[in-house]
């Protein structure tokens, strides 16, 4: 976790010290959407605007407003920002990032998807896998992999793949009797700790200055 902190930290503010700058009059801005997530409903958009010759700077937001989704709790707003290095130039063919990412969450994690008995503790109820959900928020830290294509002087292709250190705090319900499954009366909330992918796919992207 805090090798990604620093990595993150330097990914932000490490482009301040380069050598070489572009000009105001040089500096791009894309607007972006990821063409993955369209087609089910899932706006994930963002804003890349260059820093320098090589660095760039990303804002961005992945909304999924499904109260339900093929049957499951699947609602997540998350914003977050990352800061990408070029090997080429800005825009241009292969870079990383580091990110961080906040998140609002109401959605079922992948491990219930069973029928399965489920029971928190020993002397707790016992219910369907595939009827809990949790409702809480995470904070997310990591890194991002991808490659750009220019495909003219407006447009750009961005394939790209990233996770990190998830920390999330919530809540599990049953929606069938609306009781919690993880009572414990030594905390409100549930802490979940885990190495994840979160975000990824192929953002069109369309330059506006």
């Amino acid at each position: 976790m805090k090798k990604f902190i620093l990595f993150l930290a330097v990914c932000l503010f490490s482009y301040a010290n380069s050598q070489v700058k572009a000009s105001e009059d040089q500096k791009k801005l894309y607007a972006k959407a990821n063409a993955v997530f369209l087609p089910i409903g899932v706006v994930n958009a963002g804003i890349e605007h260059q820093l320098s010759n090589k660095w760039t700077m990303q804002e961005e937001i992945f909304i999924s407003p499904w109260k339900s989704f093929a049957g499951k709790y699947a609602q997540v707003y998350m914003g977050g920002v990352e800061g990408r290095y070029y090997f080429k130039e800005a825009f241009k063919h292969w870079y990383i990032g580091g990110n961080i990412h906040f998140a609002r969450y109401k959605f079922q994690k992948y491990n219930y998807w069973t029928d399965e008995p489920y029971q928190y503790e020993p002397h707790s109820p016992i219910y369907i896998t595939s009827n809990l959900y949790q409702d809480g928020y995470a904070i997310m830290v990591g890194a991002t992999v991808g490659y750009q294509w220019q495909i003219n002087d407006n447009w750009n292709l961005d394939l790209f793949v990233g996770g990190g250190h998830s920390e999330g705090f919530y809540k599990g319900f049953d929606k069938v009797s609306g009781a919690r499954y993880d009572t414990d009366p030594t905390r409100e909330y549930n802490r979940s700790g885990e190495w994840v992918p979160y975000k990824g796919g192929l953002m069109i992207s369309y330059r506006l200055k």
